[in-house]
């Protein structure tokens, strides 16, 4: 056998990490036409809204979220501006959550201020948090300056404690940009080493001993007194580090571009930084991380260039060297409800929890992102990280807890449009409720893939005058070839190119809708309690074979869907910050066979 000598070994420094699966991502498409991760669950904690501030400002440029969880709750950090990217003032805020489902208001922990001169700041951030050894839990921001907060001219960086009570600690600088003519002298906060808290001092010590947590820092410092291992160049940027260990003790760090490199001295020294050539090139940030099982994950938005940031995908690996098998994390783009200046669309900036910033319980991956920069989003991703299931499919939610927790079910779930277990006064459901202009809810059921499959959905819209479930039955690349609807007290179903009315429909009263689907035969039948209604409708488009149930309580976004652009993100749209007449449907029984 010929061996090709010519390829760096994977896991050199060379080329420290490889994709090797064959699925590549078509970003004209909200899911890049990628199987789901199972179970995987899409919460949005902050939807932007200029007329009613839920922020207390109405900012609606909301962007680079970062995560932590410590003492039994999650912590996440965003920064937030009035309109557009890097303009000023752009403070950052805090959210904080029990669950990870349910958070609470916004906080400005880091607020804007000015300049003698009349400048004003702006927020900027790589890190967020930092869990001391001693226990004590720091969160930081960096005060950068227009037009360009990472640029090395800015002012500082700034740190407080985050305190089990929920109050939260003076705030000081951790370190200034002294070489841009910043310190203690000309910036409103003082230094760490003033703290009368000699547990805070000691904390903020540990970070700055940290290496591979201040590497972090590089892109906004820029200083060249020594502080830093590794800078960028006219090649490698140095932006947005993230990292993790590899079995035998190798960090691995990896910054936008793809590029990536090693360190076996905790960030003291790094091997060059080289540009990983099966991985996209791309401009937003990638997260990896060991997940709780021993293995790797890698997420990030798998295209390269600046147009559009989508979808937001992870590769898995046994060793934190080789990845494989790419899976969407999150497959839908709304429109940008607002007007601003390098709005990208898509959900990206992703983070997670970074080693020793503490481990939610349940073993999931959790992540946050923005959507379009002005959405915050968490994802909880179940552990082994999966793209498949085995056996038949029979979910009664009588049997399940109230809750946002659906286990089994991909959950997309923005605050007006939110999906969840529900007493519904006779039993517990699975409930979509749907109150956005804009938005929509949606649960997915991955089933084992199948040429001949029969569904049964048992299901109750509380309202036939208004709102919209469309339940479909898909192809591995998101193909739709079995499609129905529940709209304006109508069942319609999609045979062929037609849209076929069937009967209609009562608020508030069960009906089961059953689906027999022959991908062999590219056809379906459908019956409703016990009745047929339509036999051998043909596909809508064509499948080999089906894989997965949605339900969603909005039309399909279009596919391919528009692709954005980099720059003005047009006029707002209208009614974007008024909730529409809310649309209920219960799910009590999925069963799949």
């Amino acid at each position: 056998m010929d061996v090709n000598t010519s390829l760096p070994l994977a896991g050199s420094a060379d080329e420290p990490l490889r994709f090797v699966g064959p699925e590549r991502a078509d970003p004209a498409y909200p899911d890049g036409r990628l199987r789901p991760a199972v179970g995987v669950h899409n919460i949005q904690v902050f939807r932007a809204n200029r007329t009613h501030r839920p922020d207390g400002f109405g900012y609606t440029y909301n962007h680079a979220p970062m995560l932590a969880y410590w003492r039994g709750r999650f912590y996440l950090e965003y920064l937030s501006g009035p309109v557009h990217e890097n303009e000023a003032p752009c403070h950052t805020l805090l959210m904080s959550s029990a669950d990870g489902f349910t958070w609470s208001a916004p906080e400005v922990i880091f607020p804007a201020f000015q300049l003698p001169d009349g400048r004003q700041t702006i927020a900027h951030q790589r890190m967020g948090f930092y869990g001391a050894p001693s226990g004590r839990l720091l969160v930081l921001a960096f005060y950068g300056l227009p037009p360009a907060p990472n640029n090395g001219r800015g002012i500082g960086r700034a740190v407080r404690e985050t305190h089990e009570d929920g109050s939260l600690g003076a705030i000081h600088f951790i370190r200034t940009n002294r070489h841009a003519g910043f310190d203690e002298r000309n910036t409103p906060y003082p230094s760490y080493r003033v703290s009368e808290d000699p547990g805070f001092v000691e904390a903020c010590e540990a970070l700055l001993a940290n290496k591979l947590m201040t590497q972090q820092w590089w892109e906004e410092d820029r200083s060249q007194d020594g502080f830093f291992a590794l800078a960028g160049d006219e090649t490698f940027s140095g932006k947005a580090l993230s990292f993790f260990h590899r079995r035998d003790g190798m960090a691995v760090g990896i910054w936008k571009g793809a590029y990536a490199a090693l360190s076996a001295d905790e960030g003291a020294t790094w091997s060059r930084p080289v540009r990983c050539p099966t991985i996209s090139e791309t401009y937003a940030k990638l997260w990896g991380q060991r997940t709780t099982d021993g293995r790797y994950a890698l997420v990030y938005d798998p295209v390269d260039g600046w147009l559009v940031r989508r979808p937001l995908a992870v590769i898995t690996g046994d060793d934190g060297i080789t990845f494989g098998r790419m899976l969407c994390v999150h497959g839908e783009t709304p429109l940008r409800r607002y007007d601003g200046q390098y709005k990208d669309i898509g959900p990206q900036y992703i983070r997670g929890i970074a080693e020793g910033n503490g481990m939610p319980p349940d073993g999931a991956m959790w992540l946050t992102y923005s959507v379009n920069k002005e959405d915050i989003w968490v994802s909880r991703v179940p552990v082994p990280v999966v793209g498949g299931v085995g056996g038949p499919v029979n979910d009664r939610f009588a049997d399940y807890p109230e809750g946002p927790l659906v286990p089994g079910w991909n959950i997309y779930s923005p605050l007006w449009a939110p999906v969840r277990v529900v007493d519904a006064g006779r039993g517990h459901c699975l409930e979509l409720r749907d109150s956005d202009p804009y938005d929509y809810a949606r649960a997915v059921r991955v089933f084992p893939a199948s040429s001949r499959v029969t569904l049964s959905v048992k299901l109750l819209a509380q309202q036939a005058e208004a709102g919209r479930l469309e339940i479909e039955v898909l192809a591995a690349d998101g193909a739709r070839p079995v499609r129905t609807l529940l709209a304006d007290g109508q069942i319609t179903a999609v045979n062929g190119a037609d849209a076929v009315p069937l009967a209609p429909y009562r608020a508030d009263r069960w009906l089961t809708m059953r689906l027999e689907v022959d991908a062999g035969a590219g056809a379906f039948d459908l019956w409703l309690d016990g009745n047929p209604v339509l036999v051998g409708a043909a596909f809508a488009e064509g499948a080999s074979a089906v894989e997965r149930l949605s339900l969603r309580t909005g039309e399909c976004r279009g596919v391919p869907q528009e692709q954005g652009g980099y720059g003005q993100g047009g006029p707002d749209k209208p009614g974007a910050d008024e909730p529409v007449g809310s649309g209920v449907f219960w799910v009590a029984e999925v069963a799949i066979a």
